[in-house]
């Protein structure tokens, strides 16, 4: 199947989790995402209607906006993994969103460079909602406090919060962790709510996108079943 039947097949598996839950699957957007996959294979996308695309690495994400930003109109990239504060610079200059902010030491960063920039960005906050030490994320008590300090900062257009599920066989287990991103959702909703409606949430990926949108999504990022397994070290793109 191409790209283009991919996202078709995608966009439909999430049009069908909606109206099971009753839900308008105009509310849940799609996120492709390209890790690893070349600019050939966004460009399929981009042909197909799409002008989001998530990188987990700024690296990639910025090779792929200097080589196809120019002749694509209205492309845009949103990084989805941690971030370094020495790769800050580079997201201020070319991103539209980052979803994984989890620092403070970060968010500084990031508001100084787009102060210079002159530019905003889009951010969630990501919640290690699973609490598995091995992930990132804030833990869900300290959100409240955290996002209280991101007021500081003018450049950082707060959306919303980001969460990896538990990768687990039992959807009891990974609707457990949907279910706590929900709640700290509506904390912050009373508590934070000079700094964002929080009304985004990115949560859910190609196994558990089901789940996700019965619990709330408002986003699911999906590589694997738009752009293909990768199997052989040989066909990661890089720069």
């Amino acid at each position: 199947m191409s790209v283009a039947d991919n996202l078709t097949a995608v966009r439909t598996r999430i049009d069908d989790a909606c109206r099971a839950c009753d839900r308008d699957p105009g509310e849940v957007s799609l996120l492709p995402v390209s890790k690893t996959k070349p600019p050939s294979m966004v460009e399929e996308a981009y042909e197909a209607g799409y002008r989001l695309f998530g990188e987990n690495k700024v690296q990639d994400a910025l090779a792929k906006s200097e080589l196809m930003d120019a002749d694509h109109p209205g492309l845009e990239w949103a990084v989805i993994g941690g971030l370094q504060t020495n790769k800050a610079k580079y997201v201020a200059r070319f991103a539209t969103e980052f979803q994984a902010l989890d620092s403070l030491k970060v968010a500084r960063e990031l508001d100084k460079r787009l102060q210079k920039e002159g530019r905003q960005l889009r951010v969630l906050v990501q919640v290690n909602s699973s609490v598995e030490p091995q992930k990132s994320g804030i833990a869900p008590d300290e959100a409240v406090n955290f996002a209280k300090e991101l007021a500081a900062f003018d450049s950082l257009d707060v959306r919303g919060l980001m969460t990896v599920a538990l990768n687990s066989s039992e959807p009891k287990a990974v609707a457990d962790c949907f279910d706590v991103v929900v709640g700290v959702q509506e904390k912050l909703r009373q508590e934070v709510n000079e700094v964002s409606d929080w009304s985004e949430l990115s949560m859910g990926m190609s196994g558990d996108l089901e789940i996700a949108v019965a619990h709330g999504s408002t986003q699911v990022r999906i590589g694997t079943d738009i752009f293909g397994a990768r199997t052989d070290p040989a066909e990661i793109w890089r720069p």
